[in-house]
């Protein structure tokens, strides 16, 4: 567990209270946490939509199917393995690219340099 000591306050006018908000509600994060993510340099995503984690667990469904296939036309060989092992690879970076896209934070891109 992280020992977070130092409280830091700060003030906003009521325009960027609402924005502020707004962004976090979106986020699913907390204010802190939400604020964490910036300092460390990644812009938080909103959270995904509810039938994002459907999707990902019908993806993941049909990668289990494909691996019961597999497993079977590897012991039987009576399947293209090149080419189910190709799509088995596809699928596996699908769901990577969805995660990626909707669940991970994107990085800020600066052009200011850090303090040295």
């Amino acid at each position: 567990m992280i020992n977070r000591t130092i409280e830091i306050k700060f003030r906003l006018n009521s325009s960027e209270a609402d924005t502020f908000n707004k962004r976090v509600k979106k986020s699913g994060l907390s204010r802190e946490g939400y604020i964490r993510q910036l300092i460390t340099g990644y812009i938080p995503t909103e959270a995904p939509p509810p039938d994002f984690f459907a999707m990902m667990r019908e993806l993941h469904h049909i990668g289990a199917n494909l691996n019961q296939i597999a497993l079977k036309a590897h012991s039987l060989n009576v399947l293209d393995v090149k080419r189910y092992d190709e799509n088995t690879a596809l699928l596996k970076a699908a769901i990577v690219n969805i995660t990626n896209a909707v669940m991970l934070p994107r990085k800020i891109k600066s052009n200011l340099r850090e303090p040295e």
